[in-house]
């Protein structure tokens, strides 16, 4: 019995790798196209989560101003993550829900409205870096050495957008269309270019030239091309359940703007969340670099050890849009509680491994006695959180799948900036908890996002959101 299950397990992670575009999501097993969907998903995730290392890992050897570079220019592209990640929550509601209906030429046509506007945001975004690097330098606080030595770097970063906002995008058809395998294929691709050329391009080995750390830059910037030139490969081609033509490409203004309205709370749930973030930052750094050091260390490990619950958060997006657009809006809530219910599973287990090894996982990246007592408290707060959280998670991209990216918005706003933020400063500074009291501002903030979001998903005001 163990042996028949083991096989069948195996069969159903190599048709979830290898792609099958002969897949209804909206029929069948609803656990079984949750996980042929969510496979590939949190893969690439963890895929999208090595492009955030690899760059800094090269770099580091070539000291703290390229460190310093690096990290700044990171910081001013976050805003453009931000547009990034909105334009693809409403790619994906719109190809899924067009999908759903069985109308593949309106998916197609929202797919090629879709790269008009990440056409547009990627000119605007490359002007503003090209000739503007240093000022933007300036505006995050570099000093003198940084703006010397850095200015290409961030010019060739911004000048370059457009590899980040269409690999976001056509990554977002093929999520939306149900094609995540090829989602999965493209990040990979694009990782592995980037983490052979960034050694080369940077310290000039073999036939190389040497290029300090804007070989990081070229090397991210190839990397992500060549992905945005495989996506389009199947895109234009037969590969896919999306096929682009020409006529895809002729401007309709109404599906543009349904695009752009549906983005704007994708790019605000982003922007919420990052915002309270830099904010409680600020009130850790107050206390010194190691209680920084503990929590960003914390932080990392769990953005790491949460990528299988995003994964399939995001197979709820796709089942929820193509079974709204299918008219079975009672099979797409059923989806959402079975993702609820592997999040739940998922996350409990992870929590158990964070409380039972927590100072062993945490040793693994310091041995400063300090910072490691400070991860500890941290990551032990934050892994009491983890079920409620994988819940809230798999539910705000319910919504997102459903077109709705105004509600999680609002959960948002009320939970990290009229709970979690006022918190976070009353416990760490008028209590004098220290970094403590931050750490139990996050615990409380996430376990009202799970009660929040369950609350605002049973009114099924969502099911009837229009696309």
């Amino acid at each position: 019995m163990l042996l028949k299950k083991l096989e069948s397990g195996w069969g159903l992670f190599k048709q979830a790798m290898a792609g099958d575009g002969g897949i209804d999501y909206t029929q069948g097993s609803i656990g079984r196209v949750t996980l042929l969907l969510a496979i590939p998903m949190i893969l690439e995730m963890a895929m999208e989560s090595v492009f955030a290392v690899v760059d800094i890992f090269f770099v580091a050897g070539l000291g703290t101003a390229a460190v310093a570079t690096v990290g700044l220019t990171e910081a001013m592209i976050t805003l453009l993550y931000a547009v990034a990640i909105g334009l693809s929550m409403a790619t994906t509601a719109l190809i899924a829900r067009r999908i759903g209906e069985k109308e593949p030429a309106a998916a197609s046509l929202a797919a090629g409205q879709a790269i008009w506007v990440g056409l547009i945001i990627s000119v605007l975004v490359g002007l503003v870096g090209i000739f503007f690097a240093r000022n933007i330098l300036l505006l995050m606080g570099a000093d003198e050495v940084v703006l010397e030595t850095g200015e290409t770097y961030t010019r060739i970063m911004f000048g370059s957008s457009f590899t980040i906002v269409f690999l976001f995008l056509i990554n977002a058809i093929f999520r939306g269309a149900g094609d995540a395998s090829l989602a999965m294929r493209a990040l990979t691709l694009a990782n592995c270019i980037n983490i052979v050329l960034d050694p080369c391009l940077i310290y000039g080995y073999g036939p190389f030239p040497e290029l300090g750390f804007n070989g990081a830059a070229i090397a991210t910037n190839i990397g992500r091309g060549i992905g945005v030139l495989y996506g389009l490969y199947y895109l234009c081609g037969d590969g896919g359940r999306i096929r682009l033509h020409i006529t895809n490409l002729r401007l309709q203004l109404d599906v543009v703007f349904s695009i752009i309205r549906i983005s704007i709370g994708g790019v605000s749930q982003f922007l919420v969340s990052t915002a309270s973030w830099i904010f409680l930052m600020q009130i850790v750094s107050g206390f010194g670099s190691e209680a920084v050091a503990g929590y960003t260390i914390a932080v990392r490990i769990v953005m790491f050890s949460i990528l299988p619950a995003w994964g399939l958060s995001n197979a709820a997006a796709t089942l929820v849009g193509q079974n709204l657009g299918a008219g079975l809006p009672v099979r797409a809530e059923e989806s959402v509680w079975q993702i609820v219910k592997y999040n739940a599973v998922y996350m409990g287990f992870a929590s158990l491994v964070m409380l039972l090894f927590t100072r062993s996982i945490v040793s693994l990246f310091t041995e400063e006695p300090v910072v490691i007592d400070y991860a500890v408290q941290c990551l032990t707060i934050f892994a009491a959180a983890f079920i409620a959280w994988g819940a809230g998670m798999a539910i705000i991209q319910a919504f997102n799948g459903a077109g709705d990216t105004m509600t999680p918005t609002w959960i948002n706003i009320f939970c990290f900036w009229v709970v979690q933020v006022p918190l976070a400063y009353f416990l760490a500074l008028i209590l004098e908890f220290g970094p403590v009291g931050v750490f139990w501002a996050v615990f409380a903030s996430d376990i009202l996002t799970g009660i929040v979001s369950y609350l605002a998903f049973r009114r099924g005001k969502w099911k009837d959101r229009v696309v």
